[in-house]
């Protein structure tokens, strides 16, 4: 059984070995993330070229997303590198306080608006909220606060405000720069982290077009302000990203479930790709396998419509990547034999704009309910496909492309598998449609006596051409 639903790695220094990335490719990784937070551009490029090498030598397809860092919105570090807090302390944040010399009364921040972005009485979360802040005045550069909830608190940690509402700007100076970085990488994705509205997207795609980029663009939500114009950020976006860190510390643990599912269902909804990320086997950093509440959070995901779950920490600096891979790989493909994730009512009651849409909704429909053992589309830009993997189903949707642009960002597309086609050498329809099947045989789709979705369009070279729908009896063509 093909696994519908993409994993997504992160790439770091438990992936450096080729001996460990070798293994995560024949793994299944179907897309890794390069994080802009970390490292240098030249480590970046490097770690990009070694996983391109290996995914050619395996004869796999392998997406890439450089993921930008954004504001950092920190704090500064201690003389003795961490402090322990007390419930009802004082304790002063403070923009002009020197970067090394926080201490047990005062720490300084790495953004320098904050006292400007906060009032009496917020609440101020650090390390992921293991430390909550009351604010009860700001004075000057200074933030003076009560600790409500206690704990050790280190160097360079997070700092948020609950309920969201901090000014900082979604593309720093440095994110400007990486993304000129990521342009040339030819990356397939760059995800833009904490924006606060379509504006921020756009921003980002302009910078990427004057770069000379191709890549789709993600927009992480993460920010209470993002979730509450998701609708206008998901239609900016080519895919989003369902950031649970952030987004579950500015608006509280116990809504962040409703808000995946939200967020799952309405990028589904408007046709846009859907990560679900963050601590999904954080387990697995240092064991080697997953919790049990890890398995059910991967599976639950698979059941909303997740196109892609995603690793960070467990193969970027994990003791186990190929082993969080596979656990992952056979959650997913479990959790996708059951009938929910098969059954879809995805658009029954809307008119359709464009004939390509059209064909890719009647081909599903047609899968759906005619004993269909796989799909075939020939496509350009990969909209077809797209479209297709929307509709809930168990079929296969393979994309042939001559476009290594397309097969690599198809990757990221539920149950979506890239194939590369060379039309110059196909003559006609028959020739092409003995192609795809030869080529299907090949990778155990299909056999003899199954049937078999073929859509293209009359036009070579056309994006959105397609036009036509073909069932084939394979072996009677």
């Amino acid at each position: 059984m093909l696994r519908r639903t993409k994993i997504i790695a992160t790439l770091g220094p438990s992936t450096d070995d080729p001996k460990m990335l070798d293994k995560i490719v024949k793994a299944g990784v179907d897309v890794v993330r390069l994080n802009f937070s970390h490292q240098t551009a030249d480590i970046h490029k490097k770690r990009l070229q070694k996983l391109r090498d290996c995914a050619k030598a395996n004869g796999r397809t392998i997406g890439v997303i450089a993921d930008l860092q954004g504001p950092k919105i920190r704090t500064e570090s201690f003389r003795d590198d961490k402090i322990e807090l007390s419930e009802g302390d004082t304790f002063t944040l403070d923009a002009a306080h020197p970067s090394d010399a926080g201490d047990q009364e005062c720490v300084g921040i790495t953004y320098k608006q904050l006292p400007q972005d906060v009032l009496a009485n917020d609440t101020l979360l650090l390390d992921d909220g293991r430390i909550v802040l009351r604010v009860k005045k700001v004075v000057g550069t200074k933030i003076i606060c009560k600790v409500i909830i206690a704990g050790i608190l280190s160097n360079n940690k997070g700092i948020n405000r609950q309920g969201g509402g901090l000014s900082a700007e979604a593309l720093t100076y440095k994110d400007r720069a990486d993304l000129a970085t990521a342009a040339s990488m030819q990356v397939d994705y760059i995800a833009i982290s904490f924006p606060r509205s379509a504006q921020d997207i756009h921003e980002a795609r302009t910078l990427l077009q004057a770069a000379g980029g191709k890549a789709g663009i993600i927009a992480k939500i993460e920010r209470a302000e993002a979730l509450t114009n998701h609708e206008e950020i998901i239609k900016a976006s080519d895919a989003i990203m369902v950031a649970r860190g952030d987004l579950g510390v500015e608006i509280g643990d116990a809504n962040l479930p409703p808000a995946q599912k939200l967020l799952i269902k309405k990028a589904r909804d408007l046709n846009t790709i859907v990560i679900t990320a963050t601590q999904m086997m954080e387990s697995m950093i240092e064991n080697a396998i997953p919790t049990r509440a890890e398995v059910s959070d991967v599976a639950n995901a698979v059941f909303d419509g997740t196109d892609a779950v995603m690793l960070s920490a467990e193969t970027a600096a994990g003791k186990y990547p190929d082993k969080a891979i596979k656990a992952m790989d056979r959650v997913c493909i479990e959790a996708e034999k059951q009938a929910i994730v098969r059954k879809s009512g995805h658009r029954l009651e809307h008119q359709f704009g464009r004939i390509d849409e059209a064909v890719a909704m009647a081909a599903m429909y047609t899968a759906n309910h005619l004993n269909i053992k796989a799909i075939a589309a020939l496509t350009e830009s990969g909209a077809t496909t797209l479209w297709m993997s929307r509709i809930n189903s168990g079929i296969p949707i393979f994309a042939l492309s001559h476009y290594q642009c397309t097969r690599t960002k198809v990757t990221l597309y539920r149950g979506v598998y890239p194939i590369e086609f060379d039309e110059e050498n196909q003559v006609d329809s028959l020739q092409i449609n003995q192609f795809i099947v030869n080529e299907l045989k090949r990778r155990g789709a299909i056999s003899d006596g199954d049937l078999l979705i073929i859509t293209k369009g009359d036009l070579k070279g056309i994006s959105g051409g397609t036009n036509s729908m073909k069932i084939v009896c394979v072996g009677d063509q």
